[in-house]
């Protein structure tokens, strides 16, 4: 009796051992397929890092996307159809929050923010492509975070595996450089859209900027019914995600020189924390929405209960 019940107990466990091994695999494969399109580790400059940001308008270069079927030039031969782009868009996140260092750590975006606290977004794209920000706090109206007129030219053109912070550590100005928590608590959405055409209906570049100047009082810009609810539609298709490790540490020295230089992470470079791919290589857009908690002040009492503070009637 003894003996069959060690010989059930280990059937129990390697039926709970299984599962854990395919969902592991699973995160494997899913790191794999946004990394390995990593360039492989190069030889790095050891010259100062420029201060200069790369441009986020688009190259001149770029244009439609060519479709599926052949390449017809013209005296009408058929050639050799031209590589179809099959890979699926994937979207790297890390969320940094400046420490009382002044430092930018690696922070779960699960952690409970206050008044005050200061955060940003490292951004890495897998694909080149267009990246829209928006953000509703309480499920209320919609509003464009980025691109914005201020930062970069009102562009928001990414190239595959050059980081990006939103909003920039190397901004001209402080306020420019984080996100910051106000006395108003609440329950705050981000959207991160990242498109491999621009969005019909929503401006960027000059056309936002114009917008805005002429506009003052309608920015930040808020998307209209139909572009929120195409938004929303994807935000439904199935998205692959994944977690690393690393929450707590700084910024490394190779992301930051990534940054302000306009140059691509190598493969040994630290992971995003957060890793998410279109479950079809057949989209062109990918919407992942991230939850920030922002809460108000509380004391703890001598029972050990929580007492709320009106965070304004505060020195």
């Amino acid at each position: 009796m003894k003996t069959k019940f060690i010989f059930l107990s280990l059937l129990i466990a390697l039926a709970g051992f299984a599962p854990m091994q395919i969902l592991a695999q699973q995160d494997e494969d899913l790191r794999g397929a946004f990394l390995t399109t990593r360039p492989k580790a190069a030889p790095r400059s050891n010259k100062p890092a420029a201060t200069a940001k790369p441009r986020r308008r688009r190259p001149k270069s770029v244009t439609p996307s060519p479709g599926p079927g052949p390449v017809v030039k013209k005296d009408d031969r058929k050639v050799t159809p031209e590589k179809v782009n099959i890979s699926r868009l994937g979207l790297g996140l890390t969320l940094f929050m400046r420490n009382s260092n002044g430092l930018a750590v690696r922070t779960e975006p699960s952690h409970e923010f206050r008044k005050g606290d200061h955060v940003r977004f490292l951004i890495e794209t897998n694909a080149d492509g267009y990246l829209y920000v928006f953000n509703t706090t309480d499920g209320g109206q919609p509003i464009m975070l980025y691109p914005e007129p201020e930062l970069d030219e009102a562009g928001n053109y990414f190239q595959a595996h050059v980081p990006f912070e939103i909003p920039s550590s190397v901004a001209a100005e402080e306020r420019l450089r984080w996100l910051t928590f106000d006395e108003h608590p609440g329950a705050e959405k981000l959207y991160f859209v990242f498109t491999r055409e621009p969005l019909t209906a929503v401006p960027i570049e000059d056309d936002l900027i114009t917008f805005c100047r002429e506009n003052e009082a309608k920015c930040p810009w808020h998307p209209g019914s139909e572009v929120w609810a195409q938004i929303q539609n994807e935000l439904n298709e199935p998205v692959k995600v994944v977690k690393t490790a690393g929450l707590g540490n700084a910024q490394t020295s190779a992301e930051h020189r990534a940054v302000t230089r306009g140059i691509g992470l190598n493969r040994d470079d630290p992971e995003p924390s957060l890793i998410m791919l279109t479950a079809s290589t057949s989209k062109n857009m990918l919407v992942a929405a991230v939850d920030l908690i922002h809460k108000s002040v509380s004391l703890q009492t001598d029972s050990g209960d929580e007492v709320g503070v009106d965070e304004e009637a505060l020195p």
